[in-house]
């Protein structure tokens, strides 16, 4: 681009966008004259994808921000318009990176705007408690502002439809189409406006409590909590876990051993490089944490919420699990208790995508459920969950996984679901600790019977 593009570029941007640090940085640069920097923020406009928006955080069509926020919520309100002409409504959370909360706000005020009535959390909220919430609330759509593991630098936006699952054809390539029409003509009006005419809802014990309650409903030997114990280590990454987790566990009767220094909910993510739960540094403090304690076990969630990673002990140290480990300690636990408990639904499923091991399939099989594959992305499970219902052929989704940390145990939730996640791994433990063994040794028992995949 010249420089009379990036000066035309930049004003362009100036005009629609209203807050004063993501103006300032552009004015800043053009004052600079800063071109390779005005460059990389104006050389494109950041593509609404399949599943959203991800991006740096800045001024710049290039960049997240809250007028890009603006256009494409109003792309979205456009496509929820014209899909559900009346009584349309949205829910919004989001995570704790930098801005989430306010472009949250940003587009709930745009959707309302449209007229569309628009339910926003309180304060952060899990990307699961979301899916939860977008089908309690019987909603059109959802969104939840994140970027999952990505480093501090990065916010995103993740778009829902009425199921509970992230948006599949031909709902994403219509909200696309939309969201190109806007050319940064949007509708907003101020939070008080919305407020006052009904358009704005805010929540949380509402969803909060049905959640928990969800969660806990799910134990399938819930007296494992009350007659066993298992010390548990917790680190939320400085993310949403911190607001769900604890209190399901207490309830039902384990006190995580949190650590504090990743308790706070912070976009900076000061004690991690990345917070991701499949790394090694990011678990080190819960690791020590563990040893220090003599815990049984460790769990992490990402920022978000909807991965889990987890640690265990093994030989005098602890030994992080992959996501196909816990997939396949999971998958035996729970299809071998519903058999046990002559609690297994008639033609049970388990799901996996390609690019996790075949394993899940051979330790499903031999309970004698159907498996399936499907694409990589949790989304296509949560379409498969979505056909099985509108079926008239009976089949009925049990549990599902993915070897990227995801999984989700029921229909109640249609996305990876760390906390519910996190519930049935604490189970888990339980049980094979009453039964003398411990989770490396379950798993290894496991290699044992099934083989090395």
């Amino acid at each position: 681009m010249t420089h009379d593009e990036l000066r035309h570029a930049a004003k362009l941007y100036l005009d629609q966008e209203v807050h004063p640090q993501f103006r300032s940085e552009i004015e800043d640069l053009l004052k600079a004259e800063n071109w390779p920097e005005l460059t990389e923020r104006f050389y494109a406009t950041l593509s609404f994808g399949t599943g959203g928006l991800r991006g740096m955080i800045g001024g710049g069509t290039n960049r997240m921000n809250p007028s890009m926020i603006r256009s494409a919520t109003q792309g979205l309100a456009q496509y929820v318009a014209a899909a559900v002409p009346r009584g349309a409504s949205a829910v919004i959370a989001h995570d704790s990176r930098h801005f989430s909360d306010l472009f949250s706000l940003e587009a709930a005020l745009v959707l309302a705007a449209n007229g569309i009535k628009t339910y926003l959390f309180k304060a952060l909220r899990p990307t699961p408690v979301l899916s939860f919430a977008v089908r309690t609330l019987k909603a059109t759509t959802g969104i939840v502002v994140t970027a999952s593991h990505n480093p501090p630098e990065y916010n995103g936006y993740k778009v829902y439809w009425a199921d509970g699952a992230q948006v599949l054809p031909p709902h994403d390539l219509g909200i696309i189409e939309q969201v190109r029409k806007v050319n940064g003509r949007f509708k907003t009006m101020t939070k008080e406006q919305a407020l006052a005419q009904g358009l704005l809802v805010e929540i949380d014990e509402e969803i909060d409590g049905p959640y928990a309650a969800m969660v806990k409903n799910q134990a399938l030997r819930p007296e494992l909590f009350h007659t066993s114990r298992v010390k548990v280590v917790y680190t939320p990454l400085h993310g949403t876990g911190i607001t769900t987790l604890p209190r399901i566990m207490k309830d039902l009767g384990v006190t995580l051993s949190t650590v504090s220094a990743q308790a706070v909910t912070d976009g900076s993510f000061p004690t991690v490089s990345s917070p991701n739960p499949e790394e090694h540094a990011a678990m080190a403090l819960a690791l020590d944490q563990a040893k220090n304690e003599g815990a049984d076990l460790v769990i992490g969630t990402d920022p978000d919420a909807d991965r889990i990673g987890i640690g265990v002990p093994w030989k005098g140290d602890w030994v992080l699990l992959n996501g196909n480990q816990l997939g396949a300690l999971l998958t035996d636990y729970i299809f071998l208790s519903l058999k046990e408990l002559g609690r297994m639904p008639s033609k049970p499923v388990f799901i996996n995508t390609i690019v996790t091991t075949e394993l899940h399939q051979a330790i499903a099989h031999s309970y004698g459920i159907r498996t399936e594959r499907v694409l990589t992305g949790f989304k296509y499970i949560g379409e498969r969950i979505r056909e099985f219902e509108s079926s008239p052929e009976g089949w009925h989704y049990v549990f599902g996984g993915e070897e990227s940390y995801g999984f989700l145990f029921g229909t109640e939730v249609r996305d990876k679901d760390a906390m519910s996640s996190a519930a049935i791994t604490i189970e888990m433990a339980l049980w094979h600790l009453s039964q003398g063994r411990s989770v490396m040794e379950a798993l290894n028992d496991l290699y044992g019977c099934f083989g090395f995949y």
